[in-house]
Parts: C-alpha cells; structure tokens; sequence
C-alpha cells in the first residue's frame, strides 16, 4: 500500500497540490464549491449526504493548494457479483487547474485509499462522446468500459448536462493493473467521423467477435454541441447505437486512441 500512496502523493506533487482526506464539515463546504465551480448553480449532491459519507467510511479526498481546495474524488463502497468495489461517483477540479495533473492524482489517492481496504476495482460513470474523459479513464488510469446505459440519470439540469440524454459508459479500473497507452486504431470501423463537419457515419452491419472494432467520436464534442445541437443529437444516437452493437458482439471497451476512437475487444 505504501507504494500506492506514494505513487499518488509523487502525482500530486507534480501537479502543484497536496492530497488530504475530506472529513469535516468545512470540508463538505468546500467540496460543494468546486461542485458549483464546475457544474454550475445546481447542488448535486446536498451538503448532509457529503457529511454522512465522511461519517460513514466514505471519505472524500482533496487536493490543496496552499489552504485551497481545488479539487475532490468523492465516492462509496458498492457491491456487484458478491464483490465489493469503490463507486467513484465524483471528480471534479477548478477550471483553472485542470489538465496539470491534479484530476490523475486524485484517482490515484482513491486507488490507494480502495487497496487499504482490500478493493481492487472502481467504477464509475461518465459520457462516452467526451474524448478527454475517455483518454483520461482508459489510457492515463487503463481502465475498461464493460457496460453501457442509455438515459443513465435520466433528465439532468446542470450546465453541463442540461438539455442532453445522459447516456452513460460504465467504467471497471483493476486496481492492480498497469496502464497500457493509448490504442492503436487496427480493426473493424463501426462509427466513423466523414466530412469537414465530422458527421456521424456509421458502417453496415455488425462488429465481428472475431476482431477489434473501432467507434470513432467527436474530437471536442461540447464545441460541437455549442456550433450545431442537431448535429450533436445524430452523434448522440450514432454512437449510443454503435457501442450497443459491441458489447452485444461480446466486446468490451478496452482501449482508447490519441485520433478519438474506442477500441471494443
């Protein structure tokens, strides 16, 4: 476990900040305002629920700089299969610290934290056309995606999620694996992107067990939603449609390419 720890704290480190444990009630304030920091005036989760998961063994973890708080993972002990895992249901940094790092040290202050309890898999959630979410979950930490859900959460009011289906990959991170790197794109194309505009093109038939198949998403998919709401819409529908094909071929999402693309093996 040391080894885990000081993996985590050596990110952190790198990233400018410093990981604590999450355990007081002005901890609980804090996380709330990275929460509207990041989603918006719109208190997901209210402030009691933050406290009793403190209480409960479900310690959030931050990262600090200074005495600032500008980030947390937050989640709770599950259970799947007669198996307990960590459902990590929340990271979330200030937009100003994003992309140096904290986000990573975060999830891996949550690894250390699971092994010390003797869990080896997290799960969590998170829109499958976002590129930088799937980069992040399956090629930074090498987790998998195993599972999907269309309208996962139903209607969500959110500045992020507002007006959108919440449709849902499942991710499944083994604790005790390395991460891989980004994927090679080599297989079976089943969503494409064609056309100076990325228009969704999806391709006949279904993805052979047999082989790799490939489901291409939008490079930056907020800017495109932002220029074009129905053109977001046919990518929303498209790729739902196309990932269903591969897990029901019998393939899971393993892999991730630096052009945007799933790798489903």
């Amino acid at each position: 476990m040391g080894d885990a720890w000081d993996l985590a704290n050596r990110t952190a480190a790198a990233a400018g900040v410093e990981l604590r444990e999450l355990t007081t009630l002005e901890d609980a304030d804090r996380i709330l305002e990275v929460m509207t920091a990041t989603w918006g005036e719109h208190q997901l989760l209210p402030r009691e629920l933050i406290r009793a998961l403190m209480h409960s063994g479900n310690a959030p973890w931050g990262a600090f700089d200074g005495v600032r708080m500008v980030g947390y993972v937050l989640g709770f002990l599950g259970r799947e299969d007669d198996a307990p895992h960590i459902h990590s249901h929340m990271l979330a940094v200030l937009p100003e610290y994003r992309s140096r790092g904290v986000g990573h040290a975060l999830k891996l202050a949550q690894r250390a934290a699971a092994l010390e309890l003797g869990v080896e898999i997290v799960r969590w959630t998170f829109d499958p056309l976002l590129s930088k979410n799937a980069y992040f979950n399956l090629v930074k930490l090498g987790a998998v995606c195993d599972a999907f859900y269309r309208n996962f959460y139903g209607e969500m009011t959110d500045v992020l999620n507002r007006g959108e289906r919440s449709d849902r990959l499942v991710v499944r991170w083994d604790l005790t694996a390395e991460p891989a790197g980004p994927a090679e794109e080599r297989g079976v194309v089943v969503l494409d992107r064609e056309g100076p505009e990325d228009r969704p093109a999806p391709a006949p038939g279904e993805p052979p067990i047999s082989a790799p198949a490939l489901v291409r998403i939008p490079r930056d998919y907020h800017g495109l939603r932002e220029r074009d709401r129905t053109l977001a819409l046919a990518w929303r529908d498209a790729a739902a449609t196309a990932i269903e094909a591969c897990l029901e071929a019998g393939l899971i999402a393993r892999g991730f390419s630096i052009g945007s693309t799933y790798v489903f093996a």
